[in-house]
């Protein structure tokens, strides 16, 4: 009690005396400028060796609560200057931005800055200052958000920048490269249609090298942006967002990129093209917009879009809590390249139905069916997404449509214009060809065709086909062997339109021939089967045979010893040269014709010949050893023409498509 009352002067005044006894303590405690520790170790002493100190804590705390806002306000004053200095600076000279600055310092400065007002905000929402000095807490709230504003306005300017200078230039070059290495590959296509049939013979523009396949799964990495530059994008996204600006933010990202994209597939070939601008485009130049739409599918999901999802996930990535807006980043950058591409494929999906077009419809289909996978673990926009899986649907039935076109075109073609030649009809080559590269795309085509009870009925009916086979078939091969049918049967058809009988037999041997040739160097001799082609080569033989009785039986009857010879009397004698002279006349005759008609196959051309030779050489030498000496005189040679060895020259030249040869062979040797 003795040291309390001394303390408080006798206990006179008592509020007065104890506002003096703290206003003492705080002052020594001031004056010994100690570190915190000390302070509240010495408030500890003094609190217990007098109860009325017990205050001096909350006094003191207040009084360094004050120092702390002096403090802070004046980092704020200082990061307001430099936001507002540096803004004032670069304003005045648009083309300048932090890039063009002399000191990278000046740029961590402004970012710290950036933050200073960012955590002065934070700090004002949670605990507001007080001023000794009558500032307005409203002034100050208003000076942060300025400044905040400015700074933002500033971000976005260099967000921008920064994006549009540090983007890597996709060139022609660099994109062909980089699809190069995801396998790309063009499907070899048909040119012609059935109203362009012509009498060339070739398979010019049919047999090109067909290869077809995508990969999405292999590791393509492309620098979108240059590496060095994500750091400082990193570091204005984060300021923006932590300010409330992720809008403005996700604003500039996506539109410089998705301008960006746009870019690249305007180097890819790919258009913006109205659905009714894509309908009046000429076959020959949409074929070629078909072909670098796969192409670049290929390149937009397996290297561009990747590459904006790891750009993205960079500068987005440290974001953890904005998950959201990282997706909402990308879909907004990437939807506008998706839709585009999607755009041309349903115009595509909905043109006239045409046969030419079904390989480039069912490449466009494959890759867009290969790609949803990646999309949709790339995309997480839903819209998007069931615009794709539509357009794929779409493609798929344009390409059941367009291959329902083909079979029409087959079962209705009846052109009545004949190969002169006999040579392998253009009909043939045209379906085979298609046929042939059709079956490239049997997965999809399989998954694609229905299977129609109508089918079996047509096979059965209207072609005898053996029923049991067609059901154990796939839905493209039951197709195939009904066109294949068809082709059959309308070759048939035309082989009518010969008068001579020989000549009809030339004609179906050749395009049997063709068919079956054309089975085996291919996977359509998987779909039709050994069986099939054993057939059809019973039927080739079929028909050598009849051309040999329809051609060949007249000659060889002139042939035939019915006793008129043997005997030296002048009417055998005239017998024997009536007999040659007829075989003349119709050798002469087929020699004539035939060497016009052509057998384009080598092989088929020579067995051909080999089968005429064992059917006519020997009956001649035959002939000829017996009779030939009994005919005598000046004028022996008008009925004598041809030795048997000449006869075989003169076979050699049989079916090449070279009319006239025996006379022109004659007239050199005259």
């Amino acid at each position: 009690m003795t040291t309390t009352t001394s303390l408080t002067g006798g206990g006179g005044g008592g509020g007065g005396a104890e506002d003096r006894v703290l206003a003492t303590a705080q002052q020594i405690v001031q004056s010994l400028n100690t570190p915190k520790e000390v302070r509240d170790d010495m408030l500890l002493i003094f609190k217990s060796f007098d109860n009325r100190l017990s205050g001096i804590s909350d006094l003191i705390r207040g009084e360094d609560s004050n120092n702390n806002d002096e403090d802070e306000l004046q980092r704020f004053q200082a990061a307001e200057k430099v936001i507002l200095s540096l803004d004032a600076s670069l304003s005045s000279e648009p083309s300048r931005h932090f890039a063009s600055l002399d000191s990278q310092n000046v740029a961590v400065d402004y970012f710290s800055a950036v933050d200073e007002i960012i955590n002065f905000m934070e700090h004002f929402s949670i605990d507001p200052p007080s001023f000794d000095d009558g500032r307005s807490v409203h002034v100050m709230v208003e000076r942060a958000e300025n400044a905040i504003q400015i700074a933002m306005s500033r971000l976005e300017d260099e967000l921008r920048h920064a994006l549009i200078q540090n983007t890597v230039p996709l060139n022609s070059e660099s994109i062909h490269s980089s699809a190069k290495r995801i396998s790309l590959s063009f499907a070899s296509h048909i040119d012609e249609n059935l109203d362009s049939f012509g009498d060339t013979g070739s398979d010019r523009g049919y047999d090109r090298f067909h290869s077809r396949g995508t990969s999405f799964g292999d590791d393509v990495a492309v620098d979108l942006v240059n590496p060095d530059a994500v750091f400082e994008l990193r570091e204005i996204v984060d300021r923006m967002v932590r300010s409330g600006y992720e809008r403005e933010c996700l604003q500039v990202y996506s539109s410089v990129r998705r301008d960006a994209l746009d870019e690249c597939l305007v180097i890819l070939g790919v258009e913006r093209l109205s659905i009714e601008e894509v309908q009046r485009i000429e076959w020959k130049s949409l074929d070629e917009k078909m072909k670098n739409w796969v192409q670049a599918v290929k390149v937009a999901v397996g290297v561009l879009l990747c590459g904006e999802r790891r750009l993205c996930d960079s500068v987005f990535g440290e974001l953890d809590e904005n998950y959201e807006m990282k997706e909402i980043c990308f879909n907004e950058t990437s939807k506008g390249c998706v839709l585009q591409l999607l755009n041309f494929a349903e115009a595509v999906s909905i043109c006239k139905r045409s046969p030419e077009k079904l390989f480039r419809i069912l490449d466009m289909y494959e890759v867009l069916r290969d790609a949803l996978p990646d999309l949709e673990a790339l995309v997480s926009d839903e819209f998007v997404i069931g615009e794709v899986r539509g357009v794929l649907r779409g493609l798929g039935e344009a390409a059941k449509g367009t291959f329902a076109e083909f079979e029409n075109c087959i079962r209705n073609e009846t052109s009545k214009r004949p190969v002169i030649t006999g040579d392998v009809h253009p009909l043939s080559r045209y379906v085979m060809n298609y046929l042939k590269l059709l079956v490239d795309y049997g997965e999809h085509l399989d998954l694609l065709l229905e299977i129609r009870d109508e089918d079996l009925y047509r096979f059965q009916n209207d072609f005898g086909g053996d029923g049991s086979q067609f059901e154990s078939m796939s839905p493209l091969g039951r197709r195939v062997l009904l066109l294949m049918s068809q082709l059959e049967s309308n070759l048939g058809e035309k082989s009518r339109l010969y008068e001579d009988n020989a000549m009809q037999h030339v004609f179906l041997m050749n395009n049997l021939h063709y068919l079956v040739r054309k089975v085996k160097d291919s996977d359509l001799g998987k779909i039709l089967g050994d069986d099939w082609m054993r057939k059809r080569g019973g039927q080739i033989r079929q028909y050598a045979t009849g051309y040999l009785r329809a051609s060949w039986s007249k000659a060889l009857s002139c042939l035939k010893d019915d006793g008129t010879g043997g005997h030296s009397s002048s009417a055998s004698k005239m017998a024997l040269k009536e007999k040659f002279k007829n075989f003349n006349a119709c050798f002469e005759e087929i020699y004539r014709i035939q060497t016009a008609w052509k057998v384009p196959d080598e092989q088929l051309r020579e067995e051909l010949r080999i089968s005429i030779s064992e059917k006519v050489i020997p009956a001649y030498r035959s002939f000829y050893g017996r009779f030939s000496s009994q005919l005598d005189g000046r004028h022996v040679g008008r009925y004598i023409k041809y030795t048997p060895d000449d006869l075989e020259t003169y076979l050699s030249n049989l079916f090449e498509g070279t009319p006239d040869v025996l006379n022109q062979t004659r007239r050199k040797g005259t």
